[in-house]
């Protein structure tokens, strides 16, 4: 079979998990055609990306949310108008897709998250059947637990997930444990999508604190606890790219550019994981038996550190107080279901997504009244 993967370009969760399934698709006989990579003016290709896919890879700009002056949390007003500015350049964006679902010859078409892909399906009805892969499809579960957070912002996040998925055959949500299936919401739950990379590493305890922050704000908040606490290193990655490839604060803090390959290798040897609570890199520390603690950016984190908190993996904290994460540690005890559970997931999405045959309906479906049901 042939696959298309259009992929939300944000952050490095998404595209991690392209990766990984390009992978376990080529091990098992098929080709990924061509992967179209959502970009902005604030998002920079990462180069592990590049060095690890084998598809043609193509991009296409595509909306994203912006921080807050701080460069810590998303700010949604901004977010708004600016996409709103941009609108007549989204529009050519879908155009672009669509073109490209007709001239790829792909029986596939895997969806990671990106709105575009949503509202091309809407629009415009392309006959070749989309599959969306994501741990935000679990949000639109109906036995998902929320955490306590502003309704406004929640409603939006579930609708924007809609969106994302307009004209879907299936939504694969990604989950930290197992849970049944939603047929009525169109919803499969599947294993994380954790790379072999992740599986062959050999965990150890090191001296070090590792820690990864989608937005490099928070840079000031590891800054201050480290002026406290100086003699114990800690090791952080960020998106900053205008800095350089490692960025030696003084001996005991150092700052680096995402890149997947030494990003593990960090992670495999570290005492302890700090993150603005994305899905992939938590997983990851949970695989590798790593505490966490969760440092949310914007609501969608607050769902997913809210979810791991719930399956063992960490705590949830405000800010970077890594003193927390410390005195977590000290009686921490890895979840060995995370790790059964994570190596199924090849098996799961194979028959899946190599089925001709689904429990489904394949059509493009009237998706308003989801949306209704929970906002």
């Amino acid at each position: 079979m042939k696959f298309l993967f259009i992929v939300q370009g944000e952050g490095r969760g998404h595209l991690t998990q392209a990766i990984t399934l390009e992978e376990i698709l080529r091990r098992n006989g098929h080709e990924v055609v061509e992967v179209l990579v959502g970009k902005s003016s604030s998002r920079r290709l990462p180069g592990f990306f590049n060095r690890n896919i084998h598809a043609p890879v193509k991009r296409f700009v595509s909306p994203n949310f912006l921080p807050t002056p701080a460069n810590k949390r998303v700010s949604l007003m901004r977010s708004v108008a600016y996409n709103l500015v941009k609108l007549p350049v989204y529009i050519n964006s879908i155009n672009y897709i669509r073109q490209r679902i007709e001239d790829s010859g792909a029986d596939r078409v895997i969806n990671f998250y990106e709105l575009l892909t949503g509202l091309t399906y809407f629009l415009f009805r392309p006959s070749v059947p989309q599959i969306c892969i994501g741990h935000q499809y679990l949000f639109l579960h109906k036995s998902f637990e929320f955490p306590k957070a502003d309704k406004v912002s929640l409603a939006l996040l579930k609708f924007f997930t809609v969106l994302t998925s307009l004209g879907a055959k299936e939504r694969l949500a990604l989950s930290f444990r197992h849970m049944n299936d939603d047929p009525q919401n169109h919803i499969r739950v599947i294993p994380p999508l954790l790379r072999r990379e992740v599986t062959l590493h050999e965990p150890y305890s090191g001296d070090y604190i590792h820690g990864y922050m989608v937005n490099a704000g928070f840079s000031e908040n590891v800054m201050k606890w480290h002026r406290q606490h100086p003699g114990i290193p800690l090791r952080f990655f960020w998106d900053k790219w205008e800095e350089e490839p490692v960025k030696r604060v003084d001996n005991t803090l150092s700052f680096y550019q995402l890149d997947d390959v030494e990003f593990l290798r960090q992670m495999a040897g570290c005492k302890a994981y700090a993150s603005t609570a994305g899905f992939e890199s938590v997983c990851e520390a949970m695989y590798l038996g790593k505490p966490i603690l969760m440092v949310p950016a914007h609501i969608e984190q607050d769902c997913n550190a809210y979810d791991a908190e719930k399956s063992g993996a960490g705590i949830i904290s405000s800010d970077f107080n890594l003193q927390q994460l410390l005195e977590f540690a000290k009686d921490y005890h890895p979840n060995r279901d995370f790790v059964y559970w994570v190596r199924g997931a090849e098996y799961t999405l194979l028959n899946l997504l190599e089925s001709d045959s689904s429990n489904y309906q394949q059509i493009l479906f009237n998706e308003m009244y989801l949306v209704e049901e929970f906002i």
